[in-house]
């Protein structure tokens, strides 16, 4: 077993000069019985916009600190120790800036062996230790509570999860061996594997506390003074901690590698096999039934140690970095301060699309929101929609009764335009097709004052094209979404020659307001993630009418790991929507895109594909074979795999000389944010890089230096 103690770690802390150290601060209380807790609060010195992490040099003092308390217990002095964080955030994790500026994979076996060190002594004190976690816990927060005697949680917690798979690592801590021990495999598997893998889903408190994460919740108002009280109760005897999901003998016999296996199962399934962390963790979890903690410890600093300095980890950092700080601060945007202050939002269109825009506009920017559609029953159906929608928010506990009721007020719904006067904010959601669409604004512009800001959901159609008939095209702006709108976090702002930076500046804020991630782009064919989503659906469809199976061309396409495959995004996009984009797409580029006849033919069926439990498309449909004409010169997967990358590559270049985008950050972030491009490949252009792809088209990289890992195909 590792002897913690007797390796040197002062390398980790000369190579971490700039870290923020999350300072450990004691102080003893005195509890009701007389009791002593010395209670260690984590604080940076800085404010929430800059939560506790932990560093090298953190972990340094933490463990001078403990080490001088593990004293002070044998000595009789102190009979508990407590560890809570600074207001509203008890720890963050690691501090990810520094563990990437690691050197090789002894200081990646370093900092997993300190992390285990320091929070290791949290369970070997001599006397019980407990977690006051409250506020945000993520990564290394939530291990230094795993690794305490007791927890506790303050029921206001922002967020707590385990996010390391999502980032391309393991929790490296303690919590691949503490947590199922603690709650069970099933519910451990949710949390480390599971919701990492859902857009990085968070637990709220009340879901940790009955998953039994933690055994005590108590509410903000005196959540540290009832932490203290209740610890009191536990040292006495008074308050006796269950823990009804810790796993029994007969779990870990039976039930455990059940679960183990059918996870594995889900994970091919759903994600393929090329994402390493989540298969490491599931290996680190089903060896967690059995052995020591100190024989776990030594797995999870190896499996850490692998992955930190594996590309995926790299690539991962490197699209971190894009969602977490480019992404707040979009590139080319034009001072906030032009943009035109909106106090009304009008939405032509009351279909689908038109509803989840009037519900995402009417709650986020709580200001009156009207839809108006051809007929009276549309509009009326539209409002329905809201309306349940709403009430599915009270339901859920999201919104309280008032605001279920305000919000249902704000929203109206009209076959009169006249009432869109007033309107200072107008976006269309009606048929994608540019006639109508201009129609739609030429009506519209008669009516709203000449302030007003218009904007079109036009997912490929030229925005410059639409406002050609306006007699103010500068206040036209694209403002596209992706489905579902309340789920995926980007909104394209596309800019015309024409536009006015009041116009575009009003976009960027807007974006802001409804909590959505902004990226601005040029108005050009598909904008950024349709023009490239287009050119993967392209070369797929060109593979079937080439005579590939249907199965063949799906697996091509699982190196890039994708969130769905080619033909599952078509199925879900819908097969006419599809044709028409690759319509368009190739009526502009008709020597780089595919359009496929057989898509239009497959577009007439009611049911094109099968699919199996998980969503995955399993075969054609009896219909869609009849439908299909194919050729007789099928491509294999990887000759499938190098065209539609070598594409993306050829694609993203033009896209950059032609001045889409700024930079190529944002081509990632759009791929990131739009199309859910996995983190592990850090976005598409590191990973171009890294299969070789950039540099076979047109001679170099995408990244200079290219980020680590690169290596050619």
């Amino acid at each position: 077993m590792t002897d913690y103690e007797s390796i040197d770690f002062s390398t980790l802390d000369a190579a971490s000069e700039d870290e923020v150290v999350t300072h450990s601060l004691v102080s003893d209380v005195t509890l009701p019985s007389g009791r002593v807790l010395a209670l260690i609060t984590l604080h940076n010195g800085r404010d929430h916009t800059r939560p506790n992490t932990l560093g090298p040099r953190t972990l340094t003092e933490l463990n001078g600190v403990l080490e001088e308390l593990r004293g002070r217990a044998s000595a009789g002095e102190i009979q508990a120790v407590g560890i809570t964080g600074k207001p509203y955030i008890f720890a963050a994790g690691a501090d990810l800036s520094q563990i990437t500026a690691l050197d090789g994979r002894e200081s990646a076996l370093r900092i997993a062996q300190r992390g285990h060190q320091v929070l290791g002594k949290l369970s070997d004190l001599g006397v019980p230790s407990f977690a006051f976690v409250n506020g945000l816990a993520l990564g290394g927060g939530v291990e230094i509570a795993l690794n305490s005697t007791y927890r506790t949680v303050d029921s206001s917690a922002a967020a707590i999860a385990l996010p390391e798979v999502f980032l391309g690592i393991v929790p490296g801590w303690g919590g691949a061996y503490l947590l199922p021990n603690l709650i069970g495999i099933e519910n451990a598997l949710e949390v480390i594997i599971s919701n990492p893998l859902k857009q990085n889903r968070t637990l709220k408190a009340r879901q940790a506390y009955e998953l039994g994460i933690f055994d005590a919740m108590f509410s903000p108002a005196n959540y540290l003074e009832d932490s203290l009280a209740w610890a009191d109760g536990v040292l006495g005897g008074s308050v006796k901690v269950e823990r009804k999901n810790a796993p029994g003998k007969m779990e870990k016999l039976t039930k455990w590698p059940i679960a183990i296996k059918m996870a594995r199962g889900m994970l091919e399934s759903r994600i393929g096999t090329v994402p390493k962390s989540p298969y490491r963790a599931l290996e680190l979890l089903d060896k967690a039934r059995s052995g020591s903690k100190a024989e776990a410890f030594a797995r999870e600093d190896e499996a850490l140690a692998d992955l930190i300095t594996g590309d995926q980890f790299a690539a991962s950092m490197y699209a971190f970095d894009l969602v977490q700080k480019r992404a707040k601060r979009p590139v080319g945007a034009p001072d906030k301060a032009l943009a035109r202050k909106v106090t009304k939002v009008g939405v032509i269109g009351a279909g689908l699309m038109a509803s989840q825009f009037a519900l995402l506009f009417v709650r986020r920017l709580q200001v009156p929101v009207l839809i108006t559609d051809v007929s009276q029953e549309r509009v009326d159906k539209g409002l329905a929609y809201i309306h349940d929608e709403i009430g599915a928010l009270e339901t859920k506990g999201r919104i309280d009764g008032d605001e279920a009721n305000r919000l249902r007020a704000l929203v109206r719904g009209t076959v009169d335009k006249s009432e869109y006067a007033d309107c200072d904010f107008v976006i269309e959601a009606v048929f994608e097709e540019t006639t109508v669409k201009q129609d739609v604004f030429r009506e519209i512009e008669t009516i709203v004052s000449p302030e007003a800001i218009l904007a079109t959901n036009t997912s490929s159609l030229s925005v410059e094209e639409i406002g050609s008939v306006l007699s103010n095209p500068e206040r036209l702006i694209g403002f596209h979404f992706f489905n579902p709108v309340a789920v995926m976090p980007l909104v394209e702002v596309v800019r015309t020659p024409q536009a006015s930076e009041e116009a575009i500046s009003t976009g960027f804020v807007v974006a802001k307001n409804l909590k959505k991630n902004a990226i601005g782009s040029a108005d050009a064919p598909g904008f950024i993630v349709n023009r490239l989503l287009a050119k993967v659906m392209g070369e797929a469809a060109r593979a079937i009418d080439e005579g590939t199976p249907l199965l063949t061309v799906e697996k091509a396409f699982a190196p890039l790991g994708l969130p769905m495959t080619p033909f599952q995004l078509i199925d879900l996009v819908g097969w006419k929507v599809a044709a028409h984009v690759q319509d368009t797409m190739a009526r502009h580029f008709p020597d780089r895109f595919h359009a496929s006849a057989n898509l239009h033919a497959l577009a007439e069926l009611d049911e094109v594909v099968e699919k199996d439990k998980s969503g995955r498309v399993t075969g054609w449909t009896k219909q869609a074979q009849k439908a299909l004409t194919v050729g007789k010169t099928p491509a294999s997967e990887n000759e499938i795999l190098r065209r539609v990358e070598d594409e993306l590559a050829r694609e993203i270049h033009i896209m950059l000389e032609e001045k889409v985008v700024p930079e190529v950050e944002d081509i990632d972030l759009a791929l990131i944010l739009g199309a859910g491009w996995p983190f592990i490949d850090g976005g598409a252009t590191a990973y171009l890089d890294r299969v070789g792809a950039s540099e076979h088209v047109f001679g170099s990289t995408f990244h200079t230096p290219p980020i680590r890992g690169v290596a050619a195909r």
